[in-house]
């Protein structure tokens, strides 16, 4: 049976694993490394991914996607700010729902994250000698319902199958205690490029028990770094009179150089960021540079209202666990912000104890992923582990006076299940919507709509007659499902879920064959590149052997030269079948003038002349071209 892996699909950089003779282990891309970017670039018909998407940011803003994450199963309403400072363009789509704008097609941030999704698995394939289908996805703890939601469809947009989304912070710690014995209550603290998370886990016995989470999805390392952009586009406007911000070539300059000078300031106390060519003088387009020095007392005084918000998470999970930091053993770093110094100051402050950095944060939360997926898989190496997760915030539906009543509160173990029963407002109400929420506020306004849910066909009854049952499902993967209906005559009703910010089914399977369509072009653009290589590595071979063989006959040089000038024209020309003429024209005089030169060798040889050494290179007779 194929293995199944597991996938960090992150704001910043992805990370794949896979469980290799009982420990998971990060499989590296295509280029060598083991994190991939999650970056997206369109190019015409291209795509690219990864690194070589990053590369070509600062040249192609508009067209390169990156922090992706950040808009996945959210409402347009919820990412202003975030879209107002990207250099592509970000909008309100069909039902309040996110789309980004790339040369003049709107795309579903679940598409996007798909291209990222294919990478890692197209790569670790390869690696594997293996197509990889079944893979466990993370996400932050504090992801809702429709963000989670979002993250399954991009999987199945990829052609791939979501055993399981699990929260990452949970993933980290069972990469981190998956050799440990002993009782352990841990806290992972979790600050990646888009989210924060705080988890409390309980360890013991082969038990994961998750007994608090608590989080911020509108706080990562991207608004760190945009800290340093604003600082940067303000220092030079009060120099120059002009915003970079507006410029999209600078803003993406400034965005990489921002991301730069925050992980040297990791390790040393001040950094010089330098941008030569930054933008043109409006006016007399002559070029201006900008070069700042930032030490890190400037940078972590610019950053001083993240750092805050970072303890509120940390000390309503420990109330809500109902633990004194004192109890907490371990406290587990993951994700890369958490290298910033004054981050791990607050942490230690807060728990009173020094972090433990035996995992890397990097890798840690794609390693536990793995080891996820091996148990679902039944991985004897792995004994009996349970993990017991929970959810991260209360879901409720709307009521009379605009309130909300809770159903599931946050911090329930997951999977879990709970009805209630509702009525009837007037007298021969025929039908009622649900506002079904998600959030903590008691006022229904003050929370998220996960979806309003029509019941209709309710018989004539008085005013509080009718009994409608309502049923929240949380599945393993913190996914809610609702189901209802009135009891009172038995009948059940239908639930229409509106105005939701996932994919219908429809859209899903649209993008599905879009993306099987687009990696079947993907395909022939790669074989159509090879070709046109391999021909004019070929054209290179065949030039080389004319100067090694300087003595050949002069007829079969002159059409060796000739196949090789047609060959370089059909490579300029792109035109298919004129390459593969070239290509077979190429071979054969290669292999006649190979022919005619070892013939020439010999008789030279029996004539008296100095033979080839045994340790010079031979071709023999049967050269074949490389491939």
């Amino acid at each position: 049976m194929p293995k199944a892996v597991g996938i960090d699909l992150g704001t910043t950089n992805s990370v794949i694993s896979v469980m290799e003779g009982g420990r998971p282990e990060v499989i590296v891309n295509a280029e060598g490394a083991r994190t991939t970017p999650s970056v997206v670039a369109y190019k015409g018909d291209e795509r690219l991914v990864g690194q070589i998407a990053r590369r070509q940011a600062a040249l192609n803003p508009a067209a390169t996607l990156f922090e992706v994450k950040r808009f996945i199963g959210r409402r347009w309403d919820e990412v202003k700010e975030e879209a107002a400072r990207s250099p592509f363009t970000v909008k309100e789509g069909p039902g309040g729902s996110v789309r980004i704008e790339v040369n003049g097609q709107d795309l579903a941030p679940e598409q996007v994250s798909a291209e990222v999704l294919r990478k890692l698995v197209n790569d670790a394939s390869a690696k594997l000698g293996e197509k990889i289908r079944d893979v466990v996805v993370t996400v932050p703890a504090y992801f809702d319902n429709s963000q989670r939601e979002a993250t399954k469809q991009a999987g199945e947009i990829a052609g791939l199958n979501v055993l399981r989304v699990i929260n990452e912070p949970t993933a980290a710690a069972l990469a981190y205690g998956l050799e440990r014995k002993g009782n352990e209550t841990v806290l992972v603290f979790d600050l990646g490029g888009g989210t924060f998370d705080v988890t409390i886990l309980e360890l013991g016995d082969g038990v994961f028990e998750v007994k608090s989470t608590s989080g911020d999805t509108h706080l990562g390392g991207a608004d760190f770094d945009q800290r340093i952009v604003d600082w940067l586009a303000t220092e030079f406007q009060k120099d120059n009179s002009f915003d970079l911000r507006k410029d999209k070539q600078a803003l993406q300059r400034l965005i990489e150089a921002a991301e730069k000078a925050k992980i040297e300031l990791s390790n040393a106390s001040e950094t010089t960021i330098s941008l030569p060519f930054i933008t043109f003088d409006p006016e007399t387009r002559t070029p201006m540079h900008l070069e700042r020095t930032l030490s890190r007392a400037k940078f972590e005084e610019l950053t001083s209202d993240l750092l805050r918000r970072v303890r509120k998470p940390v000390e309503q999970a420990l109330a809500d666990a109902k633990l004194d930091a004192s109890k907490i053993d371990e406290v587990i770093l993951v994700g890369g912000s958490t290298r910033i110094p004054a981050v791990k100051r607050i942490v230690q402050d807060i728990i009173g104890k020094t972090p433990n950095e035996s995992v890397n944060p990097d890798e840690a939360v794609a390693l536990g992923a793995a080891v996820q997926a091996g148990i679902i898989q039944g991985d004897s190496s792995l004994g009996d582990i349970v993990l017991v997760d929970v959810t991260p915030l209360t879901l409720g539906v709307e009521v009379k006076g605009g309130m909300i009543a809770p159903m599931i509160t946050r911090n329930t173990t997951v999977p879990a299940k709970k009805t209630e029963i509702y009525t009837t407002a007037e007298n021969n109400q025929p039908g009622v919507e649900i506002n079904v929420l998600q959030g903590e506020r008691p006022m229904a306004n003050d929370n998220k709509s996960l979806g309003r849910f029509k019941l209709e066909g309710i018989p004539p009854m008085r005013a509080g007659q009718p009994q409608i049952e309502v049923t929240f499902d949380i599945d393993a993967n913190g996914i809610l499902h609702v189901t209802a209906k009135e009891k009172t005559s038995g009948k059940e009703a239908s639930i229409r879920i509106e105005n939701t910010t996932t994919l219908d089914k429809g859209d899903v399977e649209r993008m599905v064959q879009e993306a099987e369509q687009n990696a079947a072009a993907d395909k022939q653009r790669r074989e159509k590149v090879e070709k046109r290589n391999n021909l004019d590595s070929l054209r290179v071979q065949a030039l080389g052997q004319i100067e090694e063989n300087g003595s050949a006959a002069q007829d079969a040089k002159d059409k060796l030269k000739a196949a090789a000038d047609e060959a370089e024209e059909a490579v300029r020309s792109d035109d298919d079948a004129r390459i593969d003429a070239a290509q077979k024209k190429l071979e054969e005089e290669l292999r006649s003038f190979m022919t005619a030169a070892q013939a020439q060798g010999q008789d030279a040889g029996a004539q008296g002349q100095p033979q080839a050494k045994a340790d010079d290179d031979v071709i023999d007779a049967d050269f074949k071209p490389a491939e």
